[in-house]
């Protein structure tokens, strides 16, 4: 249900732990009335009479007309997925029924009266149809007695014909509800084409020329408006800046400089405007349940150029319409085929497996967190979500077979392939459960904690193995954790909580183990990074610190240490590291870090006005690397960082900042902790 429809005017001075629970039973009674009705969540919700003098009634619906029908729905709410199906329950909606036919309006609450007089209106103009809808949020089956109660109550108002009915609605079916109502919306776009031509076999087709006003308004439709695209438009990037000022300064060439469009819709409705000459007049073509798969950064690009500049309308469009009908195959070959001409990397042909689209959905239904497939979707808030990459690292490291953990230690490219030989199907085949998939990413985020904490204590290898040891000291930690219900449903998330709370100690004590079980085996001249990337050299690392191999830890500790420098080095640039060892791919996705108390205080609700402005796109420039994505200008990590602050008002602050460590890539890591890493073993 979206925010904001329900009366909750009730419920704002109870406390927290009463208001959240009896408004979320709300929300359920709204959802129930949606599934059985098929109407708007604005209806549903004003369908909704919970509260004092309900009348044991928690909503009710009113279907007029020629097929009229009156529902009743109860619903019980419970977080933790086990709602009690209680015989009292059913006798007070009984209860409520009764007063409705006795016409006895009087003892329901403001809401509820005028909706049990319009229920008693229809039902009195004939034999029509009453249900009882029970929605509890629980996956066992009710018990016998609770559903003898429901038809027992039945009897009293079907002696003289059938008219009282019942549905029982259970968690299961709520979040099939749920996830359609989340799934992206059809659109439909209306585009008129000239010049244009026409392809008919083997798929209807047409390719043309179309105004860049008809392209800005597609742009109204937002992601929608690409839900068949492997990946969402990805930012302000130094192309899209292109685009724009050509748009602006040079509209009459932005089609020989521009690829154009690409879109795929399951119908077309066409309006030729000459029977016997058809092609020397505008084609009007209205696209149904309509996707760009190829030119959303171009389609973007046009909305933003023509809200600068109303000349930019006159611009023109190249567009190719395909009509795949109900063929979802060819449709997804298509896609594929459409984006190979441009820089596609294998992470972004998951965004087509319908895999990912189900966990996300479940993601949303079961623990109300966001999820982003796609290359270009804003990366979740860690509270809030998180990234397929950050997902599959954490799935990487929980899995049994350590190899996984060493094969992603170089590049993640690798979780991305496919077959025999792949990771992903490992990690996606079958599909992980949603509670393994985020209780495994808190596992993973607090490794990373912990050893950003506890590398100042370590100088050498030491500090090498908190750099490069990350997904194998993550494996490690997964293997002496009790794992038998990571997986298990657990809305309190209880097995996250009490994981977390020995990870810091496992940690501790495996980075020095590790170090020495490495020198033991390979000697203190081999280098880490290449241990942790190493299949048979993890494997038996792992072998020998699950089974208890003595080493001398406590003299690794000691020997690693970290030791003030007589004489500091000056390091190297961050920036120049990362584009000199080409770390970043151009158009990477950057997340602001607010690390400190009073800066967060400072700046939140200047950034949540905004999500562009804690986002921004990497650019091999030395002195400006970072596009921020608030206004498509390029600045230095810590010049952004004071403009953000002058912006958002914080005027205590200090006179300089190191911004690369503020500003992190989609695996969680700062620009200088990616640099470092790079540069500890050179």
């Amino acid at each position: 249900m979206e925010s904001g429809l329900l009366d909750l005017s009730d419920l704002e001075d109870k406390p927290e732990e009463e208001r959240t629970p009896r408004a979320l039973s709300r929300a359920l009674a709204a959802q129930a009335v949606r599934m059985v009705t098929g109407w708007t969540p604005q209806d549903a919700a004003a369908a909704v009479i919970d509260g004092d003098g309900d009348q044991g009634i928690d909503a009710i619906a009113v279907i007029d007309g020629p097929d009229p029908h009156v529902f009743l729905v109860q619903a019980k709410w419970s977080k933790y997925g086990n709602a009690k199906s209680e015989r009292s329950a059913v006798m007070e909606l009984l209860a409520g029924l009764r007063l409705i036919d006795d016409e006895n309006f009087t003892p329901f609450n403001f809401r509820g009266r005028p909706l049990a007089e319009s229920a008693k209106t229809v039902m009195s103009s004939g034999p029509v149809p009453v249900t009882q809808v029970i929605v509890l949020m629980r996956a066992e089956p009710v018990t016998a007695g609770f559903l003898a109660a429901v038809e027992g109550g039945e009897t009293e108002f079907n002696r003289h014909g059938p008219v009282l009915d019942n549905r029982i609605i259970l968690s299961a079916e709520v979040w099939t509800s749920v996830r359609e109502d989340m799934a992206p919306r059809p659109v439909d776009l209306e585009a008129e084409l000239f010049p244009w031509f026409p392809i008919t076999v083997p798929y209807e087709s047409y390719q043309g020329v179309v105004q860049a006003d008809q392209v800005a308004d597609w742009a109204k439709n937002g992601y929608n408006l690409s839900h068949l695209n492997i990946r969402n438009p990805l930012g302000r990037t130094p192309i899209n800046n292109e685009m724009i000022e050509t748009l602006v300064d040079e509209p009459a060439h932005f089609w020989y400089f521009n690829n154009g469009v690409t879109i795929l819709c399951e119908s077309v409705e066409r309006v030729q405007q000459s029977m016997r000459a058809p092609q020397s007049r505008p084609l009007r073509l209205t696209l149904k349940n309509a996707s760009v798969v190829n030119g959303a950064q171009t389609v973007k690009s046009v909305a933003e150029a023509l809200e600068a500049d109303d000349d930019v309308a006159s611009a023109q469009v190249g567009v190719r319409v395909i009509v795949t009908g109900k063929s979802v195959e060819f449709a997804k070959q298509a896609t594929q085929a459409t984006n190979r001409q441009n820089k596609v990397e294998y992470r972004d042909f998951i965004a087509l497996d319908p895999v990912q689209a189900s966990i996300l959905e479940e993601m949303r239904a079961e623990l109300g967190l966001d999820y982003s497939v796609r290359r270009g979707e804003l990366e979740p808030e860690p509270d809030t979500g998180c990234s397929v990459v950050e997902a599959a690292c954490a799935l990487a490291c929980a899995h049994p077979d350590s190899q996984y953990a060493a094969r992603m230690a170089t590049t993640l490219d690798v979780l991305w392939e496919r077959g025999s030989q792949g990771i992903y199907d490992v990690l996606f085949r079958p599909q992980p459960g949603v509670y393994l998939l985020w209780n495994a990413v808190q596992v993973l985020r607090q490794v990373r904690r912990t050893l950003h904490d506890l590398k100042p204590r370590y100088e050498g290898r030491g500090a090498a193995l908190a750099d490069h040891g990350v997904y194998l000291l993550t494996h490690l930690v997964f293997q002496q954790l009790d794992t038998e219900s990571i997986d298990e449903p657990d809305p309190r998330l209880d097995w996250a909580a009490q994981a977390l709370a020995q990870v810091g100690d496992l940690v501790e004590g495996l980075l020095p183990t590790v170090v020495a079980v490495i020198d033991a085996l390979y000697s203190d001249r081999s280098q880490i990074r290449s241990v942790c990337a190493d299949v048979d050299r993890c494997r038996e690392v792992t072998q020998k610190v699950l089974t208890g191999a003595e080493v001398e830890s406590i003299n690794v500790h000691n020997k690693y240490r970290r030791v003030p420098p007589t004489k500091r080095k000056r390091r190297p640039n961050a920036v120049s590291v990362i584009i000199d060892r080409g770390l970043l791919d151009e158009g990477a996705a950057l997340t602001l870090l607010t690390p400190l108390a009073a800066e967060i205080e400072a700046t939140r609700d200047w950034l949540a006005a905004d999500a562009r402005r804690a986002r921004g796109t990497w650019v091999p420039h030395r002195s400006r690397p970072i596009l921020w994505s608030a206004d498509g200008q390029q600045y230095s990590p810590s010049g952004l960082i004071m403009r953000i602050w002058e912006e958002a008002g914080r005027e205590k602050h200090p006179v300089a900042v190191q911004g690369t460590a503020r500003w992190t890539v989609e695996t969680g890591e700062t620009l200088t902790d990616l640099a470092w890493r790079d540069l500890q073993d050179q």
